[in-house]
């Protein structure tokens, strides 16, 4: 699967990086609520996309989540990972790490990584706020 070019598509038809104004062109439900042991889950029910994302989150962490959920709705669709990692033996590490590269290429685009070369991961996280290992996945 060619995650950078599906973002690269959707960042050229959107004609935005910013996960929120992508799903008002798109038919999502966007819920914001306190949730438990998760910072954000999509689901697809009833032909409709939902994401929601636990509204004690900061903005930018919120951000994150959004973008990851939105990997999910274009990459997995109708796999039920909420449903698989609670009640199957099912390994979902997988979807997750899809997601996660999709939400990196979506919110750090080449443009803006150059500006990071010479820096350690380390100093690209202090920089841009995004945790090593999703920079480590959007640099693999």
């Amino acid at each position: 699967m060619n995650i950078k070019g599906m973002v690269d598509s959707l960042v050229e038809k959107h004609k935005t990086r910013d996960p929120f104004e992508m799903i008002l062109g798109l038919n999502v439900i966007l819920i914001r609520c306190p949730l438990e042991g998760v910072r954000g889950f999509y689901q697809y029910f009833q032909r409709n996309n939902i994401i929601y994302i636990d509204e004690n989150l900061t903005k930018f962490e919120q951000k994150i989540v959004c973008a990851h959920e939105l990997g999910h709705m274009f990459m997995h669709k109708k796999a039920n990972a909420v449903f698989m990692d609670t009640r199957t033996y099912l390994k979902t590490t997988g979807y997750e790490n899809e997601a996660n590269t999709f939400a990196m290429h979506l919110l750090l685009p080449d443009e803006e990584l150059r500006n990071y070369r010479g820096f350690t991961l380390n100093q690209i996280s202090c920089v841009t706020g995004y945790a090593r290992e999703l920079l480590e996945l959007r640099l693999k």
